[in-house]
């Protein structure tokens, strides 16, 4: 493709500045890209279209020539403290995984914390499971961004289907309303 611009990792047949191709990511991830006001610029935000049949992440890293380490997973996660329900994002390198019962717990205040139920996860956030992004989520949830992430020039995560992922700045993400960096959020 003419003038595509170049990914700084993988094996993609082409990408394209995710705000400028909507109809590749999730109606709520688009949403995000169109109003964004952080100070890292939205062009910057690729998206590559890949098959939906290969969207778990060590299929999706091994088909697409992605080192795990640049791969990152967001996950919805559920918390409680008596009858309240407290939803938030954990976002992680795709080589370690989110410490919901104790960061993540101790950090939302909740008695009990527990990765949401798919139909849930799919619920609220009008994403696809194994592809939701942190791009587009309700506003008053919590992004949690393991450190590692955050420090990362460019990180591969969903888009919100299972086509396609996108490719960011960990600075980027930090941006996200709701977003906080958590040290040891992963490990």
């Amino acid at each position: 493709m003419i003038n595509s611009p170049t990914t700084p990792f993988g094996r993609f047949e082409a990408a394209w500045r995710a705000v400028d191709r909507p109809e590749l990511v999730a109606d709520p991830t688009a949403a995000a890209l169109r109003t964004w006001a952080g100070a890292e610029p939205v062009e910057s935000v690729l998206v590559v279209d890949t098959d939906p049949e290969k969207a778990d992440t060590s299929v999706f890293c091994d088909s697409y020539d992605v080192p795990l380490e640049l791969s990152a997973n967001c996950v919805i996660v559920s918390a409680k403290r008596g009858e309240n329900v407290t939803f938030a994002a954990c976002v992680a390198l795709a080589t370690t995984r989110v410490d919901v019962n104790r960061t993540v717990r101790k950090h939302l205040g909740a008695r009990k914390a527990s990765f949401a139920p798919m139909e849930t996860a799919v619920a609220e956030t009008g994403m696809e499971y194994g592809g939701i992004s942190p791009l587009g989520l309700p506003a008053d949830w919590p992004v949690l961004i393991d450190e590692a992430v955050a420090a990362i020039p460019h990180v591969l995560i969903g888009s919100g289907r299972r086509r396609g992922k996108i490719i960011l700045s960990g600075r980027f993400l930090t941006q996200l309303p709701g977003a906080e960096v958590l040290p040891q959020l992963a490990t």
